[in-house]
């Protein structure tokens, strides 16, 4: 993908595959703060938001111990 000022841009269509989840649960995401851009009709994620989204709600597994 070309990018712009050395960010590359992803719309929603990829942005839904690549989480594996649909365009509509995208558009839940965006009316929680998630930020995008909107030109010419298109809906736009930069993938540096995207990546810090994953990080930030990213929780370690854990592991249960029997006793």
């Amino acid at each position: 993908r070309p990018t712009l000022n050395g960010e590359r841009f992803f719309t929603d269509k990829e942005v839904s595959a690549r989480l594996k989840v649909s365009r509509r649960t995208l558009q839940d995401i965006e009316t929680k703060g998630a930020s995008y851009i909107q030109l010419g009709g298109k809906i736009l994620y930069r993938e540096s938001d995207i990546e810090r989204m994953l990080a930030d709600g990213y929780r370690s597994a854990y592991r249960l111990t029997g006793t």
